[in-house]
C-alpha cells in the first residue's frame, strides 16, 4: 500500500467521522424536537416558558411551567462564572507568564486531574464539605442551595477555563511583550495592558466553554442544590435546575405522556442554550486563531 492510498483512506475515515458526528447531532436534535413539540399541543408555549409552577403529578390540573428551573439554572451558572472566571484567568496568567518551570510541571497535571474527577464525587463533596460549611458560616438550616451548587460548578469549570486561557495567553507573540518592557513597563503592566488584551478572544472563548460546562452539568447540581421547585429569591435558596429535573423524573415517567414529552421539551431548550453557547465559543476561537 503506497502513501497516496494511505492518505486517501485517512481522508475518507476522517470525512466519515465528521459526517457521522453531524448526523448524530441532528438525530439528537430531531428526537428532542419531535417529542418536545408534542408538549405545546397541550401546554401553551407561553405557559411553558413563563410560568413557574411545575407539578405534573397534580390530579386535576397538572402544571408544566419551567420558569423557576430556567432562572435557577441561569442563577447557578452565572454565580459559578463569577467565581471561576477571576480564578481561572488569574491561574492561567500565572502559569503562562510568572510560574517557574517546576511549578508548571506540578500545576498543569493537577489541573488535568481536576478535570477528570467524576461529577458525582464533586457533588458528594458538596454534601459533606461545602454544604455544612455554608450552613455553619451563614446560619442556614441547610447548605444545599444555589451558592453551594455554584461553588462546585466553578470548581468543575476551572480546568476548562485555565487550559484554554493559558494557551491563548501563551500564544501572544513575544515581540509584544518585549516592546512593552523596552518602553519601561514592568511585568504587571505588560500582562494587564498588553498580553491579556491581545489574548482577549481566546480568553472569552475559554469563559464561554466553561459556561457551557456549567450549564450542562447534572449530578453535581442534583446532589448539592436542594432540588426545591420554587423561584429563587436569594443565593441561599434551594433550587432545581433543568438538568436535575430531567435526571430525577425521566426514569419514572410513563412513555408518551404529557409529562414525558415536557421533559423532552426541557431537554430541547437546554440543547438550544448549550448549542448557542458552543457556537459563540467556536466563532470567538476562530477569530482568535485568525488574529493570531
Amino acid at each position: 500500500m503506497n502513501n497516496r492510498t494511505k492518505d486517501q483512506i485517512a481522508r475518507y475515515f476522517f470525512a466519515i467521522a465528521g459526517y457521522l458526528s453531524i448526523i448524530i447531532l441532528l438525530g439528537i436534535f430531531l428526537i428532542l424536537l419531535v417529542n418536545g413539540f408534542r408538549t405545546f399541543t397541550q401546554v401553551g408555549l407561553f405557559d411553558f416558558l413563563f410560568t413557574s409552577e411545575w407539578n405534573p403529578s397534580a390530579y386535576k390540573e397538572p402544571a408544566y411551567g419551567i420558569l423557576s428551573m430556567l432562572v435557577s439554572t441561569l442563577l447557578v451558572t452565572v454565580l459559578s462564572m463569577l467565581i471561576a472566571v477571576p480564578l481561572g484567568i488569574g491561574a492561567a496568567a500565572y502559569l503562562s507568564e510568572v510560574a517557574p518551570p517546576k511549578v508548571k510541571l506540578i500545576f498543569k497535571p493537577a489541573i488535568e486531574i481536576l478535570a477528570g474527577i467524576p461529577s458525582v464525587t464533586i457533588g458528594f463533596l458538596g454534601i459533606v464539605l461545602t454544604g455544612p460549611f455554608l450552613a455553619n458560616t451563614f446560619g442556614l438550616n441547610s447548605g444545599l442551595n444555589a451558592l453551594n451548587g455554584a461553588i462546585l460548578l466553578a470548581v468543575m469549570a476551572l480546568p476548562t477555563i485555565i487550559s484554554v486561557a493559558e494557551d491563548a495567553i501563551s500564544s501572544v507573540p513575544k515581540d509584544y511583550k518585549d516592546a512593552s518592557l523596552a518602553l519601561g513597563a514592568n511585568k504587571w503592566i505588560t500582562l494587564s495592558k498588553i498580553t491579556l488584551p491581545a489574548a482577549a478572544s481566546g480568553i472569552i472563548a475559554a469563559i464561554i466553554l466553561g459556561m457551557g460546562r456549567a450549564i450542562g452539568e447534572t449530578m453535581t447540581v442534583l446532589m448539592a442544590t436542594g432540588n426545591a421547585l420554587a423561584m429563587p429569591t436569594s443565593l441561599f435558596d434551594s433550587v432545581r435546575t433543568m438538568t436535575a429535573t430531567i435526571a430525577i423524573e425521566l426514569g419514572e415517567v410513563p412513555y408518551g405522556t404529557i409529562h414525558y414529552n415536557s421533559l423532552f421539551a426541557v431537554g430541547l431548550l437546554l440543547f438550544l442554550i448549550t448549542l448557542m453557547v458552543n457556537i459563540t465559543a467556536e466563532r470567538l476561537a476562530k477569530k482568535y486563531r485568525y488574529n493570531k
